[in-house]
């Protein structure tokens, strides 16, 4: 294989260690992305404008409560919309790395902290528009929306479950 000898243990060893810390960090990043496949891990925040609507009026938010929650989930998006641009560009320069004839491993290793950062950092904008959407509803109106969300969460593995087993062949 291109002259590299794989026999050696140490080698194999480090060569699966990279691809598969390579492979980790590009499911990361694309878990991490806002937006990626609905499931933006942001909850009811993330959601479009009209799924925030249905939320407010399953947990009968007054007038005062939808403004501040608007306002919250306007400021995440727009802020986890240029997370989502240096992400994108990490995915770039990961494919520019692989296609190159030779991997280096030291550039590999820092690209896979660079979207692990990127990672973290949505992640913890998120989280500060959940937290901050917790000080605007009150305790019941978080329980309710808990169980709201549970219930689809539910019904989504539920789906889930049932394609998985259409998908999977008899015999």
């Amino acid at each position: 294989m291109n002259g590299l000898n794989l026999s050696l243990p140490r080698t194999r060893v480090f060569v699966m260690a990279t691809l598969l810390a390579l492979a980790s960090a590009f499911s990361l990043s694309a878990w991490a992305r806002p937006g990626h496949g609905g499931h933006e891990g942001g909850g009811f925040m993330m959601g479009s404008p009209r799924m925030l609507e249905r939320v407010f009026d399953e947990v009968n938010a007054t007038d005062a409560q939808r403004t501040q929650l608007r306002q919250i989930a306007q400021a995440a998006r727009d802020d986890l919309k240029t997370i989502r641009q240096s992400g994108r560009e990490l995915r770039e320069r990961q494919l520019q790395l692989f296609s190159q004839p030779t991997v280096d491993a030291n550039a590999a290793e820092t690209l896979r902290q660079q979207m692990l950062a990127q990672h973290d950092q949505a992640s913890r904008r998120m989280l500060q528009a959940m937290l901050d959407a917790s000080r605007v509803l009150s305790p019941e109106q978080r329980a309710k929306l808990a169980e709201k969300m549970k219930a689809r969460h539910d019904m989504m593995n539920r789906h889930m479950q049932e394609r998985r087993q259409l998908e999977t062949p008899k015999g």
